[in-house]
């Protein structure tokens, strides 16, 4: 077949092609504005040349060290200025950053450095026994790398090799970087939480990296120079991508070792954060502070929340204290967020009540995904739009996972049919916006009926007593399964009854959601705030 007229002498070259990689930000920004602070922590305060010379520093060290192209280096790190770095200076190596979990036990992460091949660990002091037990059990060994937080307040016992700030001082800071040729090259490695088994690798490529970092900035309409508050762990999801994002847009990462309602709350004000981001647990520590640690504050601040969805009420409490809400959806697998809950300013006449509960939808596709769906999983059908019929969520597009490392069958199943299978359950409304209604793991069918957890897990956050909730399915001989609710009550708060909760749904509720138990207990959750329902169902089954 001849070529048409428009494939005829143009090529692609060079000039006119270029792999994708979010690394160029780093590099434009500090070109264009060298003397703007681009990191701060405690009384560290650093502009963007610095940051960009100490990034080109680690990828010439970790070169120098015999770390090759392609292979892993791993980081056991909270939000600190040698994580953000490490999100540019390992892939300038042409390296593979994988961001661990630092939540796990010793043994989970052994397993993810042997699985992921690390070649190298940079070690948190406050991680280094985890780090040497789950080293102990390897039969190659790892470059081990200190990293002596200054704001780290415990007693710092060296593992490594060498410190952190030493490597640097090995490295050029003019050091010859090239970015990949192709932009399916892996940038990082993620692992999944492993609930319901091993731990799977999650592969994230330079062109998917580049284009959901440029979506954040898209969705929230970000201006340039932001002041952007690290309460989301830049382990997860690389931080919802958000390293690459603040990059692009010369912004200002404000770091904070370790996530407390109390010190959010007095960072906003004093280091006038314009963004952050973060589960509804964080939002929901903020709503129920006592209130003389709440400040008003004289700036617009925004957050984006994302995991568990979000109860209406605790939307509704986070716009009181005067921040405004963007509700996004995504997942491990698609680099964090490719979701947003897009407002309209129709809705801004409405009370605050209903406009918390049109936040509380998963919304519209992200500009960088290319198709979003709810179907039937199976045939791939799409459901109608009407608000009522549950399918699966399904997505495409160039954010989504190269595939899971070494399990080529996981992969094929994620991606059967050329969709991307989220396992979450959702609605589709008339206007184009999904609603989740629950994880298909978690939907309860008592009596043939589908009941959602998330429905009646809203009912119950309408209750003032109550500060977090969950429901899961317990064991039941007549009806299959029935609702189990697990309730944190607010402090403060007189004796509140399994009666007194059941009799609230009841007006809520269609009779055969309402739950049959109530369990008054702290909730355990993810080192990203969400809470671990594999453990109140095993709980439910118990009692």
């Amino acid at each position: 077949m001849s070529q048409n007229i428009f494939e005829q002498g143009l090529p692609k070259t060079t000039a006119n092609f270029v792999a994708l990689s979010p690394l160029t930000f780093i590099e434009r920004t500090a070109s264009i504005y060298p003397d703007y602070p681009a990191v701060v922590h405690g009384n560290i305060r650093r502009d963007w040349a610095t940051t960009w010379e100490r990034c080109r520093r680690l990828a010439s060290a970790l070169e120098k060290r015999g770390i090759q192209p392609g292979q892993t280096v791993a980081a056991m790190l909270p939000n600190i200025p040698a994580m953000f770095e490490a999100h540019f200076g390992v892939p300038l190596a042409g390296c593979v950053l994988n961001t661990l979990n630092i939540r796990l036990d010793a043994d989970a992460i052994s397993y993810m450095l042997e699985h992921g091949e690390a070649k190298a660990v940079l070690v948190d002091p406050e991680f280094a026994d985890t780090i040497k037990e789950a080293v102990s059990k390897l039969t190659h060994k790892p470059l081990l790398i200190d990293v002596a937080d200054v704001e780290f307040l415990g007693e710092i016992q060296g593992i490594g090799e060498i410190e952190y700030e030493a490597l640097l001082d090995e490295g050029d800071p003019d050091y010859a970087y090239q970015l990949p040729e192709d932009e399916w090259s892996a940038i990082s490695l993620n692992y999944t939480s492993g609930t319901t088994g091993k731990p799977k690798g999650v592969v994230y490529h330079h062109r998917g990296a580049y284009l959901n970092a440029v979506s954040n900035i898209m969705e929230w309409a970000m201006p340039h120079h932001p002041n952007y508050l690290w309460t989301l762990p830049m382990f997860h999801c690389n931080g919802w991508c958000f390293p690459w994002t603040i990059a692009a847009n010369a912004g200002t990462s404000i770091c904070l070792r370790k996530v407390d309602p109390k010190k959010i709350m007095q960072l906003i004000a004093s280091e006038n954060v314009t963004h952050f981001s973060g589960a509804p647990i964080i939002l929901n520590g903020m709503v129920n502070l006592p209130a003389e640690d709440k400040h008003e504050f004289d700036h617009p601040v925004k957050v984006t929340t994302a995991g568990a969805a979000p109860p209406a009420s605790v939307i509704a409490g986070v716009e009181k204290l005067g921040i405004e809400v963007t509700h996004v959806y995504g997942l491990t697998e698609v680099y964090g967020p490719v979701t947003v809950c897009a407002w309209r300013e129709a809705w801004d006449e409405l009370p605050l009540e209903e406009r918390a509960k049109l936040k509380a939808r998963q919304g519209v596709r992200y500009h960088m995904l290319e198709a979003l769906c709810v179907a039937d999983p199976n045939t791939l059908e799409p459901v109608p739009k009407d608000g009522e019929t549950i399918g699966e969520i399904l997505m495409r597009g160039n954010n989504v996972m190269k595939g899971y490392l070494k399990n080529p069958a996981a992969t094929e199943q994620a991606l059967e049919g050329g969709w991307y299978h989220t396992g979450d359950l959702a609605v589709w409304h008339a206007d184009g916006y999904i609603e989740i209604k629950d994880r298909s793991k978690d939907i309860i069918i008592s009596g043939g009926e589908n009941i959602s957890t998330i429905e009646v897990e809203n009912a119950i956050y309408d209750h003032p007593a109550v500060e977090e909730a969950a429901v899961v399915a317990k064991p039941d001989e007549k009806w299959g399964e029935t609702p189990c609710a697990f309730v944190k009550l607010k402090m403060g708060y007189g004796e509140v009854t399994e009666d007194d909760i059941i009799e609230h749904c009841r007006e809520r509720l269609a009779r055969f959601k309402v739950p049959k138990n109530v369990i008054f207990t702290d909730l355990p959750k993810t080192s990203t705030g969400k809470i671990q329902k594999f453990v109140l169902r095993e709980e439910a089954r118990n009692q």
